[in-house]
């Protein structure tokens, strides 16, 4: 299965598009990182990719089919499939494993989540075996029963992570997953992308850090000047890059 957008165009209200036909290309089992300077639509491509919006021109489709000729239910049923965490963590006051757990709720059904809260309530409500095994992925595995507010920014990050990948998302799209975080906590998140694309997950990362590009990618694109510039196996694209205006980037000598 293959997550695709093809010749999209994308902008906000009547002002200039964000970006203009792209070209993005994510199959399971891969890392693909979106470099480019912040303000660039990093994190509008991915909105375009995870299907909340649909794109003004282009289509994104999932396995083939243009995702927005789908009626909304079916649609829905895509998205669903696509797992998102963003720059910041939004936890809720609950325990660990109850926010980790919450993707495997919403995805029930409602009878199905009456009776998890009845359960919950006398005390016979134990975490899925899915929540344990992401909350492993990420390092975390004994913080199942912590609550949330207690948790370091990393950690939470951390949880979002593990959130995202218990319900098994075809897709899961980060969103400068790492930008505010210490080494150790940036390490296990890279960890769990290779996890995660490991487990044939299709995992796009946005990010500034091409550093961090180069250790986890299979594939890097280069969003630059309204579209993708350059795109390609990662260590093609950063050791010799076809645009110029990609290699100054890469060598850092286009500043914004």
């Amino acid at each position: 299965m293959t997550l695709r957008a093809d010749g999209v165009t994308h902008a906000y209200d009547d002002s200039e598009a964000v970006f203009r036909d792209v070209d993005l290309r994510v199959p399971q089992g891969e890392v693909v990182a979106i470099i480019g300077p912040s303000g660039v639509g990093k994190t509008t491509l991915l909105r375009l990719l995870g299907l909340f919006a649909p794109p003004d021109d282009g289509t994104v489709s999932v396995d083939g089919t243009d995702a927005w000729s789908l009626s909304s239910d079916d649609r829905l049923d895509l998205r669903r499939r696509v797992g998102v965490v963003f720059q910041e963590a939004s936890l809720f006051d609950a325990s660990v494993a109850r926010n980790v757990e919450y993707g495997l709720r919403v995805r029930r059904s409602w009878r199905e989540r009456v009776r998890d809260e009845l359960r919950s309530l006398v005390g016979d409500a134990a975490a899925p075996d899915a929540v344990h095994d992401a909350l492993d992925v990420v390092g975390l595995a004994d913080y199942a029963d912590q609550r949330a507010d207690s948790l370091s920014g990393g950690e939470a990050q951390r949880v979002a992570f593990a959130r995202a990948l218990a319900y098994d998302p075809d897709f899961l799209l980060l969103d400068e997953p790492t930008s505010d975080l210490d080494p150790r906590n940036t390490a296990v998140i890279e960890d769990a992308m290779t996890a995660a694309a490991e487990r044939d997950i299709g995992v796009v990362v946005a990010t500034h850090d091409m550093n961090q590009a180069q250790r986890v990618a299979d594939r890097v694109a280069v969003l630059l000047d309204d579209s993708v510039i350059e795109s390609g196996p990662a260590d093609r694209v950063f050791e010799d890059p076809r645009d110029e205006r990609a290699r100054k980037f890469i060598d850092g000598e286009l500043v914004y």
